[in-house]
């Protein structure tokens, strides 16, 4: 029998089965598809997904293959100076999807995980102490949880019968790779003029005479998970452009649409949802992939703490307390970015008036931590104001704070050199006599890097320790 099952080996699945392995957590990825996907879904990683793979170790890996590019230009493509960000990473990482997969992908081998192809859940089952999963071809895994990570079209969830409340698809939009044979002035040209009345139209080089192409869809489809034809991108770009630009020998071709919905319940008894099978919405600002990533992120360490029985009792819960309103919070800013570039005069003035706010610093810091999720903060109910935020990355006496945080153990910063994590050491690190830059006597972190507890006290240390570690050991 298998600790964690999960279903779907995109981002948020693969992510999740390294963060179980960490902890020696026997987990197995599935996925109904016989290979990686090569379809360019997401183009990048966001200032807080950045964090998270460099809190893991493995962020070289993802620089080697991928551009670093200014943050600028996020909140409904409206292009602003990037703002000065509490981060390490101030910059937005392009990396086409395929690349991002397989880089998990091996990161997750890496740690022992296991990922089978070809394998489709059709159906499950769960009582007490597990859950039987069944798969396509009639055969049958145990697991003592099992994740959802599969997509907005969920089976997990559909089979749960968890409700999925939002709004339907209302605009559809066609997206691809293929050759240009266009000049590419002439292509910039066009597309400059198509862009004063349809912001969603693009052709974007991505490998000599290959571009990606992004044109609004005539209507929306009766059946969204078939691929577009050639025909579709080839009419639409005539109709928006006067033109196809000459387009010939697709890669690839997909299509997405502007649905917006929200899972009822992140967890139902020994099975749980993260990722799209838990939200979806429209990609204004690219925040779905690193949305799921986070996600996983957050539930990983809880997960692991149930399996091997040291969680405290309701530790579990706090992932969809914790992760619901953030993606509400996204649902919502997806929604207001695709409001304001719309094409109509009350959008237009609305974007118009939203520019001038982001001439404001403050305002348009708000705006992009938004995006790039690092003004997350978590409800803990402590009024300090680091308690339940995340810690960026600082340097240390001997090592970076982010070096610390590679194993997914817990983590007391101690200035005081007065404190003491007895009877938690088997889950918790001490390091004492920091940094300048920490502005607490003593800051824990949970293995997500997110503060629970600042002071000086060992009384509320031990507290906060049985809180989110259980009880002393």
């Amino acid at each position: 029998m298998f600790d964690v099952v999960i279903a779907g080996a995109g981002p948020t699945g693969l992510t999740l089965a390294a963060e179980l392995r960490l902890h020696e957590v026997r987990v197995v990825v599935l996925d109904e598809k016989t290979a990686p996907t090569e379809v360019v879904r997401a183009l990048g990683l966001h200032v807080r997904s950045i964090e998270v793979v460099d809190q893991r170790g493995f962020l070289d890996r993802f620089l080697e293959e991928g551009t670093r590019y200014p943050l600028h230009g996020f909140f409904a493509g409206i292009q602003k100076p990037a703002p000065e960000l509490d981060t390490a990473h101030g910059y937005v990482l392009g990396i086409p999807q395929p690349k991002i997969d397989r880089l998990l992908a091996e990161h997750a081998l890496g740690l022992g995980a296991e990922v089978r192809r070809g394998c489709e859940v059709v159906g499950l089952d769960q009582d007490e102490n597990s859950v039987s999963v069944e798969l396509a071809d009639g055969s049958r895994l145990r697991t003592r949880y099992l994740v959802g990570c599969d997509g907005g079209r969920s089976t997990v969830r559909k089979l749960l019968g968890i409700g999925f409340p939002g709004e339907p698809a209302r605009s559809e939009t066609l997206l691809g790779e293929m050759l240009v044979a266009d000049p590419p002035e002439q292509v910039r040209a066009v597309q400059a003029e198509v862009n004063k009345r349809q912001r969603i139209f693009g052709l974007t080089p991505v490998d000599g005479e290959v571009h990606r192409v992004i044109v609004p869809a005539d209507g929306v489809a009766e059946d969204r998970s078939t691929p577009p034809t050639f025909e579709e991108f080839t009419r639409q770009l005539r109709a928006w452009a006067g033109t196809d630009f000459g387009v010939h020998s697709p890669r690839w071709l997909s299509r997405f649409s502007d649905a917006t919905r929200q899972a009822e319940r992140y967890r139902c008894s020994r099975v749980l949802l993260a990722g799209d099978a838990a939200h979806v919405h429209p990609p204004m600002g690219g925040q779905g992939l690193n949305l799921g990533v986070q996600d996983a992120f957050n539930l990983g360490w809880k997960l692991a703490a149930e399996v091997h029985g040291w969680a405290p009792e309701g530790l579990l819960d706090t992932y969809e307390t914790e992760r619901h309103p953030v993606a509400a919070a996204v649902l919502d800013n997806t929604r207001a970015q695709a409001e304001l570039m719309a094409d109509h005069a009350g959008a237009r003035a609305a974007r118009r008036l939203v520019a001038e706010l982001m001439d404001f610093e403050e305002v348009n810091r708000h705006l992009v931590e938004k995006i790039v999720a690092i003004g997350i903060r978590y409800d803990f109910g402590d009024d300090h104001d680091l308690v339940g935020r995340r810690l960026r990355d600082m340097p240390l006496r001997a090592s970076r704070l982010y070096e610390l945080m590679r194993g997914g153990r817990g983590l007391l910063l101690d200035q005081t050199g007065t404190l003491s994590v007895a009877g938690w050491t088997d889950r918790v690190d001490h390091v004492v006599d920091v940094s300048e830059q920490l502005t607490a006597p003593a800051v824990l972190l949970r293995p997500d890097g997110h503060v629970a507890w600042v002071g000086d006290e060992q009384e509320g240390l031990e507290a906060s320790l049985t809180r989110w570690f259980g009880d002393r050991v």
